[in-house]
């Protein structure tokens, strides 16, 4: 069949193809795509062993375009903090320590492996930005003391338990992200038993 000539301009055969326009992020979509390659790119290294370079290389940016956003590397590395703790309150909910905890905890740690670990693997051991951490770790203390105090008499035993069980929580699902998330549908009834071994071992005999 024959396409009928309506005398409109033709391309050059010869002539390059022109580039595909290529989207501009918004500075919101920017930023967030600068967070995500700086969460995979400290948790391969940490703090002081990852360069700016090797963000921009992750993001596939140049250095310039990270200083648009960031005022240094410390800067951009409280912000990754900053948005992993925001991520885990959000997926974790409330302040009560019962049958959905450790599932939301789970949830939150295979949505967000890499800044899970940053939280609570690599921001413990650098000094600058520990604060973040102990005041997680305090109101995890606060929240498990308030808690056992239903099932534990008050004492020493009562202390240890709401200082070991929320450690031991963490631990268990670091544990299990680095196993390679095994029996993902059992591992909250499994890091459960553990937890419910110290409140066994936390009562007065």
């Amino acid at each position: 069949m024959t396409i009928p000539d309506h005398g409109g301009p033709r391309a050059d055969p010869g002539a390059p193809a022109q580039p595909t326009p290529v989207r501009r992020l918004r500075r919101a979509e920017r930023r967030e795509q600068i967070l995500d390659a700086a969460t995979r790119a400290f948790a391969r290294a940490g703090y002081a062993a990852t360069g700016l370079d090797d963000v921009a290389a992750e993001a596939a940016l140049t250095r310039a375009m990270l200083y648009r956003h960031f005022e240094s590397k410390a800067d951009l590395y409280r912000a990754v903090l900053d948005r992993a703790c925001v991520r885990l309150a959000e997926a974790t909910g409330g302040d009560d320590f019962d049958e959905g905890a450790i599932p939301a905890l789970l949830r939150a740690a295979a949505a967000d492996p890499d800044g899970f670990r940053l939280l609570f693997r690599y921001a413990a051991r650098e000094p600058d930005f520990r604060d973040l951490i102990d005041s997680i770790t305090a109101a995890s203390r606060e929240i498990a003391h308030r808690n056992l105090a239903r099932v534990i008499p008050a004492g020493p035993w009562l202390d240890w338990a709401a200082n070991l069980i929320p450690a031991l929580t963490v631990e268990a699902v670091i544990a299990w992200l680095e196993a390679g998330r095994p029996d993902p549908e059992a591992a909250a009834s499994r890091i459960d038993q553990a937890v419910h071994g110290v409140i066994a071992a936390a009562q007065p005999r």
